[in-house]
């Protein structure tokens, strides 16, 4: 695979950083994945926008521009061959010498990574509610960091099944999020998912199924939700860039309406509309009818 590297388009086994970046030393860096469509990078300018405000809560002194990011892209797709592809877009603080700083990192690494993505276009899974909980944010918002090692100790305890999610709760009891995803669920026609203030990572796909329910002017609520209030839906579901919407079929023994779920089916339905034509969900906001 080819990859673009600040500049430069690489083979992958030709990338190389310096062991003094401190994004490696310290964490100090921030990512973005998502989804290439027949070429059509869906949602690109929403996760380039929080991909910056990721990076400037870093300290990190650079900014990627959405005609840059989408360059990039198609002249990726072009030297690999494909046009369903998974990206990753990275931002390390780059080298500086050893120690923590202050000051701003003027020397970033931008990395570009590609492969190849073949899922099912219909995925479910069964939730698993974990020991471990939710970390609170390092900052004021959660970042989609190199801090990992909260997700890793909560996949540690799941195990590998590509069909099970784990459910974090809050230090507090509340309902957080999956370990790489956001959860919805419905009781009584009204859609339900955690607040940002429980610390969760503000997901891409999150904001968009919200803003599909505005839109649609389906009722919905965003708090804080005990375990109990999640386990007596009727549907649930959780939300990525890269698998999508996927239905919840069970959570332990309580069971959910998994494919069966109508409102889900609905929001599925919408999103497949959709996914090869918006770059912004402010084009969905404002967008003609075909996608109502």
């Amino acid at each position: 695979m080819y990859l673009y590297v600040n500049g430069e388009y690489k083979k992958q086994d030709e990338l190389h950083i310096s062991p003094f970046d401190h994004g490696f030393l310290y964490g100090i860096g921030a990512f973005e994945t998502l989804r290439t469509y027949n070429g059509h990078p869906f949602l690109l300018y929403d996760h380039i926008d929080r991909l910056n405000a990721a990076v400037r809560e870093l300290g990190i002194d650079f900014s990627l521009s959405y005609s840059e990011a989408e360059q990039i892209i198609k002249r990726l797709l072009e030297l690999n061959h494909l046009n369903n592809a998974y990206i990753r877009i990275n931002v390390s603080a780059g080298a500086e010498e050893l120690g923590l700083s202050a000051a701003p990192y003027k020397n970033p690494v931008l990395i570009f990574f590609i492969k190849e993505l073949n899922l099912p276009e219909r995925l479910t899974k069964q939730g698993v509610i974990l020991s471990v909980r939710r970390n609170t944010p390092e900052g004021s918002f959660r970042i989609k960091s190199h801090h990992f090692l909260n997700n890793v100790l909560a996949k540690r305890e799941i195990g590998d099944s590509p069909k099970t999610e784990g459910i974090f709760l809050t230090h507090s009891g509340y309902v957080a999020e999956g370990i790489v995803s956001n959860i919805f669920w419905v009781k009584n026609n009204t859609v339900y998912t955690p607040a940002v203030s429980t610390g969760i990572l503000n997901g891409i796909t999150r904001q968009f199924v919200l803003t599909i329910l505005e839109k649609h002017r389906i009722p919905y609520e965003e708090g804080l939700y005990p375990l109990d209030h999640l386990l007596s839906a009727q549907e649930a579901f959780i939300t990525n860039s890269l698998q999508e919407i996927v239905p919840i079929t069970h959570i332990g023994q309580t069971a959910f309406a998994g494919e069966q779920g109508i409102l889900t089916n609905r929001l599925i339905t919408i999103y497949k509309k959709v996914r090869h034509h918006i770059l912004t969900r402010s084009e969905f906001e404002v967008g003609d009818e075909q996608w109502v």
